[in-house]
């Protein structure tokens, strides 16, 4: 930290509180995560290895899965490897910059989901409303314009909000949270801020919304095709094909209104410390196991890498 002209002191490192409501169970919390943590990296390693290497799973919706499963994988190790040192020491420091450069990558990867969430669902609109054209349209070249977009588009946009962060004074040392997300940090700041939320308001808003809103039109034009299949086991066989994407769009959009809905202070900090870890922590572990349970072709090729590994 430094003193400046008026005697006011300017803190260039932050100290995570983490939850000091469980500081008496660290060893079991740290534990319990640190196992999360594992098996989601080992599980999302699994999809993207198999939508790489298997013959069955060279569609562009199993292209696309691969990399939801590699946004998944980012977005826990930009959090959860320093909240378990945060756990195991009842709190931990970390350097301003690196504070503003975790909630770079955890913002970027947030952003880049909800694209690839969106990206999904015109793929699967396409697959089931214009099933003639879906091959042509959805070109090798259109899916790596889609992913390039999404995630440097989602980049960029945090990228506006770090430097506005950067430009601040910070005159308090202790995030009341488990890791640097946007509001524990502008919390700390003694500079005016109102500008930087109207700021970031406007930069995060029309991503999430032109994003749902995008998801919801596609599955208004996939279910009216659904509900216009004349047999029920039609009507069944198409949906299946698009339930699994829809289960993780219902947990992401839901889990995230939650979190940042929810007032950051008072009684209700500690709970959305809560919902916002399991946010980030049991979103990634769920979404290749509901993919998996809802696919053949996923299952199949389970099965085969397990025979030939073993």
């Amino acid at each position: 930290m430094k003193v400046d002209g008026v005697n006011s002191t300017i803190f260039t490192e932050f100290f995570i509180l983490g939850f000091p409501e469980l500081n008496d169970y660290k060893l079991t919390f740290f534990s319990v995560i640190l196992m999360i943590y594992i098996i989601t990296i080992a599980e999302n390693l699994l999809i993207i290895s198999l939508v790489f290497t298997s013959q069955r799973l060279q569609s562009p919706m199993y292209f696309f899965l691969g990399h939801l499963a590699l946004s998944d994988i980012f977005l826990v190790t930009s959090v959860v490897p320093k909240f378990l040192e945060v756990i195991i020491r009842e709190g931990s420091t970390i350097p301003y910059f690196h504070c503003l450069v975790q909630f770079e990558l955890y913002g970027g990867v947030v952003c880049a989901e909800c694209y690839l969430l969106s990206v999904m669902s015109y793929d699967r609109y396409l697959a089931i409303c214009k099933p003639l054209h879906y091959i042509s349209i959805m070109s090798v070249k259109l899916r790596y314009s889609l992913i390039f977009s999404a995630w440097v588009l989602s980049f960029i946009i945090v990228s506006v909000s770090f430097s506005l962060l950067a430009e601040l004074d910070y005159c308090a040392p202790n995030l009341n949270y488990f890791f640097c997300d946007f509001a524990p940090i502008i919390q700390l700041s003694c500079s005016d801020t109102t500008a930087m939320s109207i700021n970031m308001t406007l930069l995060s808003v029309p991503v999430i919304s032109i994003n749902f809103i995008c998801i919801m039109v596609s599955y208004a034009f996939i279910f009216r095709t659904i509900f216009g299949i004349s047999t029920t086991s039609g009507r069944q066989k198409t949906f299946f094909t698009c339930s699994s994407h829809l289960v993780v769009v219902c947990i992401y959009y839901f889990s995230m209104f939650v979190v940042y809905t929810i007032p950051d202070r008072g009684h209700l900090l500690s709970v959305n410390k809560f919902i916002s870890l399991v946010f980030i922590v049991l979103a990634p572990l769920l979404n290749p196991i509901i993919y998996s349970l809802r696919n053949k072709e996923i299952q199949s090729s389970v099965m085969k890498y397990v025979r030939v590994s073993g």
